[in-house]
């Protein structure tokens, strides 16, 4: 994603969303709740199975190079998430901490930046499955996630001193999101933290100031998915053999509109609309698994010191036909310095 901000507020570390647990039935899987952290509290697509952290806001005009750290935590309430195959499992509640680096640099004398995330989920999953009330517990690691994002129009690399004297009009950047199957995860298991495949997020992102306080921001992205060839297998209680699911792509736009109160202090309404992402069992495509979903909601970052500051961020679902259909509270605390020239 594109990020746009005073040139003040680029000395701030910008996060990655934390995304949360994927609950799948056998005939096709729900999709993954992702919660947006960084000038977002909207939700994305992604993941049917598991769980993978999406990226936040990049591609912004920064200084190089401008690293930072962070640590964030998100809780949800989920509902809703499963269509009835096996019957209903439900997510009452699931935190996810997450630990991320950003690091600004030049790249071609445009700027650029590049991201981390570690997630960690923990959450009690309760349902009836097969006429049977079950619970389960799961505590682990989420899929990781790195974005790379470089500012096409608008953005120089800049030193300190004329990052001091920028303002921003238009911004125009890509980036490209790819999250690792490296998290938790049992084919055995219905439900999982980890993915067990590769996700990939190019996206298109522009970005325009104005009234000398307020910025809009649209993006456009896609989501593309391998297959996985473990889904929910070789089960012995459920005599399940091999099975492969595969996930049509989704297609994604975002729109953020924020008020600068004064730099590095910050509020956004956001929302979106995501389409797409049916999923196949065995070459079988699950009709009931197509997402046409739309979320809003609303974040805000205030700083404490120079180099901290807090970003607390609210989502629910808006327009929900399958999945989506939950509330986030993320928090986050952020950390940053400037590299001095050597």
């Amino acid at each position: 994603m594109l990020t746009r901000r005073s040139g003040s507020r680029l000395l701030v570390v910008v996060f990655a969303a934390a995304s949360l647990a994927a609950l799948a039935g056998c005939g096709g899987a729900a999709p993954t709740p992702a919660a947006t952290a960084a000038a977002t509290a909207t939700t994305e697509p992604t993941a049917t199975v598991g769980a993978s952290p999406s990226a936040a806001p990049s591609a912004s005009p920064s200084l190089s190079p401008s690293p930072g750290l962070g640590l964030q935590h998100v809780n949800t309430d989920l509902e809703d998430l499963l269509p009835d195959t096996i019957g209903g499992v439900e997510l009452q509640k699931l935190s996810v901490p997450m630990a991320t680096y950003y690091r600004s640099f030049g790249l071609f004398g445009r700027s650029a930046n590049v991201l981390a995330a570690v997630p960690y989920g923990v959450g009690t999953f309760e349902g009836r499955v097969l006429e049977e009330d079950r619970s389960i517990y799961r505590s682990g690691l989420f899929d990781s996630v790195v974005r790379v994002s470089v500012n096409l129009v608008g953005g120089p690399a800049m030193a300190l001193p004329q990052m001091r004297q920028w303002r921003q009009k238009t911004l125009l950047g890509v980036s490209l999101k790819v999250v690792a199957p490296t998290g938790q995860y049992d084919p055995a298991k219905l439900v999982n933290l980890g993915s067990n495949r590769w996700t990939f997020k190019p996206e298109l992102g522009l970005s325009r100031a104005f009234g000398g306080h307020f910025v809009l921001d649209a993006y456009a992205s896609a989501w593309f998915f391998t297959e996985n060839p473990e889904f929910f297998s070789n089960n012995p209680e459920f005599g399940t053999g091999t099975q492969a699911q595969t996930q049509a792509p989704i297609g994604a736009v975002e729109v953020h509109l924020s008020y600068d109160v004064r730099p590095r202090l910050w509020v956004s309404l956001d929302g979106n609309f995501w389409y797409g992402g049916k999923t196949s069992l065995n070459g079988v495509e699950n009709p009931k698994t197509l997402q046409k979903n739309s979320r809003v909601g609303i974040t805000a970052s205030v700083p404490i010191t120079r180099h901290q500051s807090l970003k607390v961020s609210y989502a629910q679902g808006a327009y929900i036909r399958f999945g989506g259909d939950y509330k986030i509270l993320s928090a986050a605390w952020q950390y940053s310095w400037i590299d001095r020239p050597k």
